[in-house]
């Protein structure tokens, strides 16, 4: 007969061994991506918006409203100098084929740069009412749409031929928040009316509306994904998700739920990974598997109000923005505000597991 003390020893060891794989270290892909490198800013009390990367370079380009464009070298994880004339910076656009940066500015002014050497071309004024907030470039077309901020009723893109800067014309739409478009290079793009909760088909060449779909939700952020012919989408509001669309039907082929805030939106090709930066303080990954087949792999913390991102085409590290934060009380309409704390602003760099 075995004795007693030995059959307990025994079971224990063998609960021990049943259990252990629920204890055991994380390997380092199941931690997706680790904060690798920050670099602190000296910065005022302002905000700040959206932040790029120059293609096939070490160069992140961060526009910081009052701060100005802060050129940053990912690389040597420092920054390296602000371009001239650029206060006001909110959306910048980096175009290596002609030698052009673009920026949207909170005044409605248009600046355009020398990218090799970062001198001021010119600073057109667009728009009289308020500031313009990004900008894309349609590569079959060689055409910039820059797109205003919020309005109380109508949005108006403003077209620019894209090696010269010059003034094209423009278009208003009856929306009050208009979204950057993707372009699938062929001749279409797809625009994002946020608070309406569509998606405009419209002809790149003339911006004459061919479609319109149903959003499931705000929807901010469209992406065009050739290989798989497929609209990569977020939204923000009261129901925060990502999804899939078919742009040649508007059928929503899939969608899934992500963190609260979205402002940042990248496609790891290689890793077949979508991830929003949110103000809610985390990274959303999702795993793609394929068109209309897409799964949470996980959500990753960062700092709260990090909202901005950008990734590095180069090695997949992500790059996220934030500054250290005052939020008022509520005023009379329930509304607060930041303020943001001087010398606080920081690059976190996340490096992909």
């Amino acid at each position: 007969m075995t004795p007693r003390p030995f059959l307990l020893a025994a079971a224990t060891m063998t609960c021990m061994a049943a259990l252990a794989p629920a204890f055991a270290p994380a390997h380092a892909a199941d931690l997706l991506y680790r904060l690798t490198a920050t670099a602190t800013l000296p910065s005022t009390d302002t905000g700040w918006d959206y932040i790029k990367m120059e293609p096939d370079s070490n160069r992140l380009f961060i526009a910081r409203d009052a701060d100005g464009l802060t050129v940053f070298d990912v690389d040597a994880n420092k920054a390296v100098t602000t371009v001239a004339d650029s206060v006001g910076a909110n959306g910048p656009l980096l175009l290596p084929q002609y030698n052009r940066g673009y920026l949207a500015m909170t005044d409605g002014s248009f600046l355009s740069f020398e990218l090799d050497s970062l001198k001021p071309i010119q600073r057109l004024q667009l728009d009289g009412n308020g500031g313009i907030n990004s900008a894309i470039h349609d590569p079959l077309t060689r055409r910039i749409h820059a797109i205003v901020g919020t309005r109380p009723s109508e949005s108006t893109w403003y077209t620019l031929d894209a090696a010269t800067g010059k003034l094209l014309g423009s278009k208003t739409f009856p929306f009050r928040k208009m979204d950057d478009p993707a372009t699938d290079g062929k001749g279409r793009l797809f625009a994002p009316a946020r608070r309406d909760n569509l998606i405009l088909l419209l002809d790149s060449k003339t911006l004459a509306e061919r479609a319109r779909w149903t959003a499931p939700c705000n929807v901010s952020k469209v992406r065009y994904q050739a290989h798989s012919n497929r609209l990569l989408a977020a939204c923000g509001g009261d129901n925060p998700m990502f999804f899939a669309l078919d742009p040649d039907s508007g059928r929503v082929v899939a969608s899934l739920p992500i963190g609260n805030g979205i402002d940042g939106f990248a496609i790891d090709e290689q890793r077949k990974r979508i991830i929003t930066s949110n103000n809610e303080g985390t990274l959303t990954v999702i795993n793609q598997e394929g068109p209309d087949s897409y799964s949470l792999a996980g959500t990753v913390s960062t700092r709260p109000n990090a909202r901005m991102m950008t990734m590095d085409e180069r090695t997949g590290r992500l790059f996220v923005v934030t500054a250290e934060f005052t939020r008022t009380p509520p005023d009379g309409n329930g509304e607060t505000s930041n303020r943001y704390h001087p010398d606080s602003f920081v690059v976190l760099t996340y490096q992909p597991q």
